[in-house]
């Protein structure tokens, strides 16, 4: 007996019917800010849906599942590995991308100690809402500063920048999974009682219709990584200390992928903590090396945040990501998401006129005119020092640390400094202007640039040698290299920017090569999207997950297939990574 499956005029009108019609975006113009990653990834979609309540997303899941087409579930499309975008070709069913970017929602339980967060929740603004408590979410530096959602990080075990806290994660979700039987349920493990219908559960979620009785407060279903504060001070540990892969950290939606359509997660909330910002320079690792397992180890509390920055991603991140730089330390993380939106569709305006980059080209000469955006002190150290260590810690401990830094450095070549706070926040906002930068210079540099090749590494805890040594025939190939990343957690951010004429595919396994020889895993914390492979236990979690493999199929290149049925009848050749 054959199958019905609707055509695709029918499933569009299903999600008309589901969202309205001025929400459901079809064609290459309308779709492409969507299906085009923020640095990697692009592919065909039937359509984007974007729902505006979580009932509506709910019927959108609906419709496509009837339909029997693939569900792409997508946040802030921030990601730097393509995990929320298609991966070109080769998928056996045509593709309804879900944005979640209208399902915007934070609820404060418990004073403020807990949020439940929906889809479309940024950092920035869960920041925001929290700040007047005195309180502050899992991540509030880097992500945020582009629009990240909150649930993204969940569902990627994104790591972030505060030593404290290791990989966003919870036990504490509502999702919807579509099981072997081909029958999607929607799953209430956020200990809220909200009712027993899909329609009753997220429509008193929606509106939050729910007082304190109905709250779970159970010990054993953890709202946040309880034993990573522990785990990063284990600083003579062989492994690292986060991964994306790590089995002890995948649970329901956290690590999920896209897998399972989460509608929203609990969380722990933080107790602000002032702070104190110094900035190290050296020309010799070493020093860092000690200074990271010292303070690891002789402090009551973590520090808040120690951020490694070569002098070659310095002085990238300072020209070529000049313009994040000044427009959130001028407007704040706020207006970023508009700002970045305006430029995708200035963006493929210039693509459909024939001169793709042009908007980068534009920007980077008029921000070449603009004045010195960095302060003296930092420059000075940029001419001094190869490598650069931003510290942050706790306030009480300002003093115990200068002190520490005085006696360490007193005999040694490097040196630091205490910042001011106009220093500090400009030194933390030029590291995370790097990662953009190098997607800049790629387009400001098209005919020398064949590529970027990106990866985030996790090294073992007692790596000393953590500097990167590439043999010759690696480094030719190369016209840059940029290295930062968050340096107490071992975790590294390694930019590799290709020469035009050489294969990034075999430049990115050959790094791989090394990497492994290294006992380093990757990537650390931004998922493996569609640029890295996921190790048996990851894919053994996505499997469960999703048995049809109807969620964001190919991940961590996985089958495309209908029931991961094997890809190569219809998957295309490698392509090379961005």
């Amino acid at each position: 007996m054959s199958i019905h499956v609707p055509s695709d005029d029918a499933l569009l009108a299903k999600l008309r019917e589901a969202v309205g019609r001025s929400h459901v975006l079809t064609g290459e113009r309308a779709t492409r800010r969507y299906r085009k990653g923020y640095r990697f990834g692009d592919g065909p979609v039937l359509a984007v849906a974007c729902p505006g309540t979580l009932l509506e997303l709910w019927r959108v899941l609906q419709a496509t599942v009837a339909a029997g087409r693939i569900v792409l579930m997508q946040a802030a499309n921030t990601g730097l590995t393509g995990g929320s975008t298609p991966d070109g070709n080769g998928y056996d069913r045509s593709i309804v991308l879900v944005s979640t970017r209208r399902l915007t929602g934070v609820q404060l339980i418990d004073e403020g100690r807990q949020v439940v967060c929906l889809p479309g929740a940024t950092l920035d603004v869960l920041e925001k809402q929290l700040a007047p408590l005195g309180r502050e979410p899992h991540s509030v530096i880097g992500s945020s500063c582009i629009g990240a959602s909150v649930l993204g990080g969940v569902c990627n075990n994104s790591g972030g920048a505060l030593v404290r806290r290791g990989p966003a994660y919870t036990e504490l979700a509502l999702y919807a999974q579509l099981g072997e039987d081909g029958v999607l349920r929607l799953v209430n493990h956020l200990g809220i009682a909200l009712g027993d219908t899909p329609e009753q559960i997220l429509s008193r979620l929606q509106s939050g219709d729910y007082g304190a009785d109905a709250i779970v407060h159970d010990p054993a279903q953890a709202a946040s990584d309880p034993y990573y504060a522990d785990h990063v001070r284990q600083i003579d540990a062989p492994t690292p200390a986060r991964y994306n892969a790590d089995p002890s950290r995948l649970h329901e939606a956290s690590g999920c992928a896209g897998r399972l359509a989460v509608f929203a997660v609990r969380l722990d909330t933080f107790e602000q903590d002032a702070a104190s910002v110094f900035y190290i320079g050296s020309n010799d690792p070493d020093d860092l090396t000690e200074v990271r397992r010292h303070l690891l180890t002789a402090f009551e509390r973590l520090p808040i945040a120690g951020e490694y920055l070569h002098r070659d991603a310095f002085d990238i991140g300072d020209r070529y990501g000049k313009d994040t730089f000044l427009l959130i330390d001028r407007f704040g993380t706020g207006k970023v998401p508009a700002v970045f939106a305006m430029k995708s569709r200035v963006d493929g305006w210039c693509e459909r006129f024939g001169v793709p980059g042009l908007a980068d080209r534009v920007l980077q000469s008029l921000t070449a005119l603009l004045p010195d955006h960095l302060a003296p002190r930092l420059r000075a150290y940029r001419d001094r020092y190869e490598h650069h260590l931003l510290l942050k810690v706790s306030t009480r401990d300002a003093e115990a640390t200068r002190a520490f830094l005085d006696r360490f450095f007193g005999e040694r070549e490097g040196d630091f400094f205490a910042c001011d706070a106009d220093e500090g926040r400009k030194a933390f906002l030029l590291r995370f202007a790097v990662a953009g930068a190098a997607v800049r210079y790629r387009a400001v540099h098209a005919a020398q640039v064949e590529d970027i090749v990106a990866l985030d590494i996790a090294l073992r805890r007692d790596d000393r040698a953590w500097v990167e040594t590439l043999p010759a025939e690696v480094a030719t190939t190369m016209v840059a290299r940029l290295y930062y990343g968050h340096f107490f957690c071992h975790v590294f951010h390694q930019d590799y920017i290709v020469k035009k004429g050489v294969d990034p595919l075999a430049v990115e396994h050959r790094l791989w090569d090394l990497l492994d020889a290294r006992g380093a895993e990757y990537p650390a914390e931004h998922n493996v999207g569609h640029l890295y492979r996921a190790k048996p236990a990851l894919a053994g979690f996505y499997r469960a997950l999703d048995p049809t493999n109807s969620f964001n199929p190919g991940i961590g290149q996985t089958s495309k297939c209908r029931h991961w049925a094997a890809p190569d009848a219809v998957r295309g050749p490698d392509r090379p990574t961005a």
